[in-house]
């Protein structure tokens, strides 16, 4: 006879790879590398979106104009990357939209979901270094961090990255 909490037991849990979306280059090399991962490990990738606050308070009807312009931007922009990434991936990406600061959305996010196991950033190309949000997160928040973070390099081809994962 088969013991019924044997059956019902839950499975290990599945890697939720986290990517921050945002209009770099070096965003689509992470995003890439989180769908192959996921792939490959029966994971799932999840994009977060952060809309940043405009500096028009004395303006409130056109912040209201432009906050809504950029959530529709923000809306087009995950429908065509989690059409990408469920290409790679082989399934739709989770999807947050978040307004606010970008690291602190980020902080928060994964302090909430608990199901996030790994954040995905790709290095940025510039000579000044690896860019805001990783040397923010790496440095001060790195301690507030649950999840380790993957840091790809941002230089990497779709062909290095697939030898990669």
């Amino acid at each position: 006879m088969n013991d019924p909490q044997t059956e019902t037991a839950p499975s290990t849990a599945q890697r939720i790879f986290l990517v921050v979306v945002d209009d770099t280059e070096e965003m689509r090399v992470a995003l890439h590398y989180a769908a192959r991962r996921a792939n490959h490990t029966g994971g799932k990738v999840a994009l977060l979106y952060v809309i940043e606050p405009a500096d028009m308070q004395h303006w409130a009807s056109i912040e209201t104009l432009m906050r809504e312009e950029r959530r529709e931007e923000a809306e087009e922009l995950l429908q065509k990357l989690s059409s990408e990434t469920a290409d790679i991936a082989g399934s739709l990406p989770i999807v947050y939209i978040r307004e606010g600061r970008r690291s602190d959305e980020l902080l928060s996010l994964i302090d909430e979901e608990r199901t996030i196991s790994i954040l995905v950033l790709a290095a940025g190309t510039d000579p000044d270094g690896p860019g805001p949000l990783i040397t923010t997160l790496v440095g001060k928040h790195v301690g507030k961090l649950r999840v380790p973070i993957t840091v790809v390099p941002g230089t990497l081809t779709d062909e290095q990255l697939d030898a990669l994962s």
